[in-house]
């Protein structure tokens, strides 16, 4: 399911990966607990008894805070584990000392609970480098998220975590894309109408 050869595709992620490489650090962690904030506070994630979440590497937008804010609010985290095959395992969180590394640069937690276990969280926040107006996220190439969220049940509150200027741009779509329900971003959460049948 990869789409590394689609150059409309590589040029954007090209774009925003370069944009993303000059943001400074300082900024990509006020931007983090800004997010965290708006993601704790919204009504979904309120609700949900499940997280599936993921550790930020690098300039995305960070995670800590949101990590640690979802265990403080009592709520079971889920986070990816990168298969040979490219699909997403999934694991408990259980605190940053309690993470392995593994390949590209990834922070895993040690078990493993399955790739369905996606199927049972309550809200899925997921990483991305880009959304559409009508929340088509764009990866980066691999189709791992995108083989993940097929096992998300219709309904599930599904939210990418981007830099603001990422929501609202333009993105090609490929029939195994999937879409979003919403975006985090430091300014708030973007929400986008139910997927078209």
């Amino acid at each position: 399911m990869s789409d590394r050869q689609l150059p409309a595709k590589t040029a954007l992620r090209d774009q925003l990966l370069a944009a993303r490489r000059r943001r400074p650090l300082l900024e990509v962690g006020e931007a983090a607990r800004a997010t965290a904030e708006h993601l704790l506070h919204a009504p979904e994630v309120r609700r949900a008894a499940t997280v599936a979440a993921y550790v930020s590497t690098g300039a995305e937008p960070g995670t800590s805070s949101l990590l640690a804010g979802l265990t403080a609010a009592g709520k079971r985290v889920v986070l990816p584990r990168l298969l040979p095959d490219g699909d997403l395992d999934w694991g408990t969180w259980r605190g940053e000392t309690a993470l392995a590394p593994a390949r590209m640069g990834l922070l895993e937690p040690v078990d493993s609970l399955g790739v369905d276990a996606i199927a049972t969280a309550d809200v899925v926040l997921v990483p991305g480098l880009a959304v559409s107006a009508d929340g088509m996220r764009l990866g980066r190439g691999g189709g791992s998220y995108d083989r993940a969220l097929a096992r998300v049940p219709a309904g599930t509150w599904t939210c990418v975590l981007l830099h603001e200027e990422e929501v609202g741009i333009e993105v090609p779509a490929e029939p195994h894309d999937r879409r979003v329900l919403a975006a985090a971003t430091a300014a708030g959460i973007t929400r986008f109408g139910p997927a078209p049948a």
